[in-house]
């Protein structure tokens, strides 16, 4: 057999699991990648050849998680984010490409003037967010909070891996707890799924995400009513909060916002067209 022919049955198997065809050749070909140790060119220029030996074991047994649902990601321990590989385990979330709205909102809100002095990151998870302002924010300092341990210590790898971690103070809290520090920009990318939506998400996520990074109580709106009035007691005066949300949340986290006294800047919308990063500031 081919290195085509392994990719052509890991596909197969992955379209009988209910893996969408397009992602089931993208992890077919991730996966092969991984064991072969091939770049994307590589894997093109050679798929007619059959494969070093050494190959098949290992590629079965990782094309076996991926057909129990299992995400890629955690498969292959990294995500990108922001064109930069980050580390995942079960203990975070997967980065999402929606995610770095969040980046390009908090580029445009301090791109043309002073940058923010104090950045915290709020519900950190794998420290995409954090890093990565850190590497675009050269003087900033940063805090970053997680109610995990775990996802912390994932957090903190990831800033030594893109030399960022001396600036970036990691803290185990429930959102703001023990920190009093005013800051010019807060980010977060809370809990925000229902919990009486757990049954329809995808076994991906369902059955590997952590839920504590998922679920924010019945309405998926828990997080945002403690989170935004906490928020605006910790924006200096032209501050800004950049956040994400789920789908159809939008009026009603305004609603919270308003009530705690920030305004709304403006909304960005994700490539399916739904509101999905929000930017306030204090009225």
């Amino acid at each position: 057999m081919t290195i085509a022919d392994h990719l052509a049955a890991a596909r197969r198997r992955f379209e009988d699991a209910a893996i969408p065809p397009s992602e089931a050749a993208l992890d077919a070909d991730l996966l092969a990648r991984h064991v072969l140790g091939w770049d994307r060119a590589a894997l093109v220029t050679r798929r007619r050849e059959e494969p070093p030996p050494g190959f098949q074991a290992p590629f079965e047994a990782l094309v076996a998680r991926r057909a129990n649902r299992e995400p890629a990601a955690y498969i292959l321990g990294e995500r990108e984010f922001w064109g930069l590989p980050f580390e995942v385990t079960r203990d975070v979330l997967i980065p999402r490409p929606e995610t770095e709205l969040i980046v390009e909102e908090a580029l445009v809100a301090f791109g043309g003037g002073t940058p923010p002095a104090t950045v915290i990151d709020v519900c950190t998870g794998s420290g995409c967010l954090a890093v990565t302002l850190a590497r675009e924010f050269g003087g900033a300092e940063f805090i970053a909070t997680d109610i995990s341990e775990a996802a912390l210590d994932v957090a903190r790898r990831n800033a030594q891996r893109h030399h960022v971690a001396p600036r970036i103070a990691f803290r185990a809290a429930d959102l703001f707890d023990g920190i009093s520090a005013r800051a010019d920009l807060i980010v977060s990318n809370p809990p925000y799924v229902a919990r009486r939506d757990e049954s329809t998400l995808a076994p991906e996520v369902r059955d590997h995400e952590p839920h504590v990074a998922l679920f924010a109580g019945d309405d998926g709106l828990e997080v945002y009513r403690r989170l935004l009035p906490l928020a605006q007691q910790r924006l200096t005066r032209n501050g800004r909060l950049v956040i994400e949300i789920g789908q159809h949340q939008a009026d009603p986290v305004i609603g919270i916002a308003e009530a705690a006294g920030l305004q709304l800047d403006h909304t960005r919308q994700d490539l399916q067209g739904i509101t999905r990063t929000m930017v306030f500031a204090v009225e």
